[in-house]
């Protein structure tokens, strides 16, 4: 693919961005990222975004928008398809790429949470969601098989933030879901999901959450 035909404006923290940008990497397509501030969105952004939030993927002079429909339009562009082609299966898959969307926003809400009774709440509906995925994850590396798939690019942002929250925080969401660890641990180790977020990535994120005066952040 022609090199920075594809452009993909961003956001730094942005969990759904990150899944355009693994999945990119994962398929070694050529693209350059454009960093904007969601607290002060140029107009030229808000034409492009019908609803006003990243990603949004530009190719060959066409604006493509929400992270689940530019991976599978990246998968579909590309060799090596990481979606099942038989219908039912890609039902599935695409049915489990919301849910992990949900727990995602679960996961927000419950580390940005400022105070105790938020964070307690949030955190009931983020481990009602993670049992739910243990008990539909593969025990083969991926969360479907043997091989990456979209869902592992729409998971893989989840961990990217738990594996910080446990280590700057001791809050150990994944801790009795021993299938859903040892995905986290083999999605983190490779190159195009750890190099998929900013270089100075969890420094950024804890210095967010500290800002926010997020309850998980501001207990010592």
């Amino acid at each position: 693919m022609q090199k920075n035909t594809i452009e993909l404006i961003s956001f730094e923290l942005c969990p759904f961005v990150q899944r355009s940008v693994i999945t990119l990497k994962k398929k070694n397509i050529d693209f350059k990222i454009t960093y904007i501030d969601l607290a002060n969105k140029h107009d030229w952004f808000l034409k492009i975004s019908p609803l006003g939030k990243v990603p949004v993927l530009r190719y060959e002079g066409e604006v493509i928008f929400e992270s689940a429909i530019i991976n599978e339009f990246l998968d579909e562009i590309t060799g090596d398809a990481l979606m099942p082609s038989e219908p039912l299966a890609k039902a599935k898959q695409r049915g489990w790429i919301e849910y992990a969307s949900q727990v995602l926003v679960d996961q927000y809400l419950a580390s940005t949470s400022t105070n105790k009774d938020d964070f307690e709440k949030y955190s009931a509906n983020l481990n009602q969601k993670l049992t739910r995925l243990e008990s539909e994850v593969s025990d083969q590396g991926y969360f479907t098989a043997d091989s990456f798939s979209l869902i592992d690019s729409a998971l893989a942002p989840l961990f990217t933030r738990m594996n910080i929250l446990a280590k700057g925080f001791n809050q150990h969401f994944l801790q009795g879901f021993p299938k859903l660890l040892a995905l986290s641990k083999n999605l983190l180790e490779k190159d195009y999901v750890s190099d998929s977020v900013i270089s100075d990535f969890e420094d950024v994120y804890i210095n967010y959450l500290k800002t926010n005066k997020a309850f998980i952040a501001n207990q010592a």
